[in-house]
């Protein structure tokens, strides 16, 4: 198995861009939000940033707040790589931006859209390529582009259908981690349901359900640690006893017994080779 040099950062959406008004908040933002992490990660305040609004149907409204966000932060090496079509992707111009960034950030949106316009282009063999083999390279992507880094994406389905078999719907992902299945908003929007069916599905994976402003850094391809202000759900479908996914129709309510549910919270870490969690002392610090 091929050691992963590089790092990912998949978020549950509406991380904090740091635009509250308050001081208070602004300098939370700035010593403790997610992005702040993605620039650490990065390299610090110098590190080349491309913002990737892809999965977006307001583009160029998004591209502009993730360049307030990362300048608040310090970084003035950003841009905005606005691709509409496999045509932008396979663009020298497009093509030496992500040759030569630091960090590719990922909007959300329709995560389908990231792998229909990026997804087998030459932008896509140049991310997989840098991202296994390149120390200090990172990927972060919220929301959509959290569920786009997987190989078994989650591409949509019902939250109130939950727990009955045709909830969710699965599309290829970029296939950065293949051993992840990634759901977002995972709370705030009901998916306990959708990522249940998914890990019926591939019992093989792992699903993980981000709550918003929180996300997971990766390094090694393996080890993540939770950062952010919520909650990361792992959803081990190695335990289950009874499985009757493959034999159901469509819309029949589904049996699982015994899969495994950890929840995460800022600064506890899994080990996915091993689906291990080590979870920190009750009084530790916020990281």
């Amino acid at each position: 198995m091929q050691q992963i040099k590089g790092t990912l950062i998949p978020i549950g959406g509406n991380e904090d861009k740091g635009i509250e008004e308050d001081e208070m908040y602004t300098l939370d933002f700035i010593d403790e939000g997610i992005l702040f992490h993605v620039v650490k990660e990065a390299g610090g305040e110098n590190a080349n940033i491309v913002v990737i609004p892809t999965a977006s149907s307001i583009p160029v409204e998004v591209g502009e707040n993730y360049l307030t966000a990362f300048r608040t932060l310090g970084c003035n090496n950003v841009t905005v790589l606005d691709i509409r079509s496999k045509k932008d992707a396979e663009k020298e111009s497009s093509i030496a931006l992500i040759e030569n960034a630091n960090c590719i950030m990922f909007s959300g949106g329709d995560q389908s859209k990231i792998t229909d316009k990026i997804g087998g282009t030459k932008i896509h063999e140049i991310l997989v390529h840098r991202y296994q083999n390149e120390v200090g390279f990172v990927i972060a992507g919220t929301s959509a582009g959290a569920m786009a880094m997987a190989t078994e994406m989650i591409a949509g389905g019902s939250a109130s259908e939950s727990f009955i078999k045709g909830a969710v719907r699965m599309y290829k992902g970029l296939g950065l981690i293949p051993e992840l299945m990634i759901d977002t908003h995972f709370i705030r929007r009901g998916r306990f349901g959708r990522q249940s069916e998914a890990v019926a599905k591939f019992p093989n994976l792992i699903g993980i359900g981000l709550a918003e402003d929180t996300g997971m850094i990766i390094k090694n391809g393996n080890d993540c640690t939770v950062i952010g202000s919520g909650m990361v759900i792992v959803f081990d479908g190695s335990t289950l006893t009874h499985n009757n996914e493959k034999v159901l129709q469509e819309g029949t309510p589904m049996t699982m017994a015994n899969m495994t549910i950890h929840v995460l919270s800022n600064g506890d870490q899994f080990d996915i080779q091993n689906r291990k969690v080590t979870v920190l002392p009750i009084e530790a610090p916020f990281i």
